[in-house]
């Protein structure tokens, strides 16, 4: 799936398309639980078939927002860390909106599938690669978080094979794809148990009906 951004409208990254901001507590992965200000891009050049979040793909529909705006509402509320994710956001260049974040004192973390160079300054770095789109070296060698998500056993296998280009310090998880969770997740919990190293990512925030 192929987006070109309009950067030109987008005046280099000094508006955004969004889809939604809000705050609300992380669901997924490290940071599981921890209050989080979400930054909702849109566009997205990866197209997952399962995607829950497919009303972002096309980011045209969504008006461009200036990042002082962004800004201004994610340091209104209580949150002390922002997540970015999209869509893909890394579609975008994020050095402005993360510099202005941080000079907000924000943490900034961010989900990417790490199909494009990464832009801007971020405190920690969820990759969730794709088989059919395989991420770049860079998102590899510089995640803090290796999340993939399982739905058959190619994906576990595909899981391992990221594993192996990441960092060493670099956490790793396992998210059993929702809409198969309850068919695969006994599985992936014995696959767990025999290869420690991995954790288990669920889904918290569709248990607690929270966005």
């Amino acid at each position: 799936m192929k987006i070109n951004p309009d950067l030109e409208l987008l005046e280099g990254g000094r508006k955004l398309p969004l889809v939604e901001d809000f705050y609300t507590i992380q669901g997924e992965g490290y940071h599981a639980g921890k209050p989080a200000y979400f930054i909702r891009l849109g566009g997205c050049d990866v197209g997952c078939r399962w995607c829950d979040a497919k009303y972002t793909w096309n980011p045209k529909i969504f008006p461009p927002t200036p990042i002082e705006t962004i800004v201004e509402r994610a340091s209104s509320c209580k949150a002390q860390a922002i997540v970015i994710t999209g869509g893909e956001p890394l579609l975008y260049p994020l050095g402005d909106l993360t510099r202005e974040l941080h000079a907000r004192g924000l943490e900034i973390f961010i989900e990417t599938s790490g199909t494009n160079p990464i832009s801007g300054e971020f405190d920690w770095i969820c990759l969730s690669p794709k088989r059919q789109m395989p991420p770049l070296e860079e998102a590899l060698r510089r995640a803090d978080e290796l999340k993939v998500i399982i739905q058959s056993q190619e994906d576990l296998e595909w899981a391992v094979e990221c594993s192996h280009k990441v960092r060493s310090k670099c956490r790793l998880y396992l998210q059993p794809e929702w809409s198969v969770y309850e068919s695969i997740i006994a599985e992936v919990v014995e696959w767990v148990k025999e290869h420690p190293e991995w954790n288990i990512s669920i889904q918290t925030h569709k248990f607690m009906h929270i966005p």
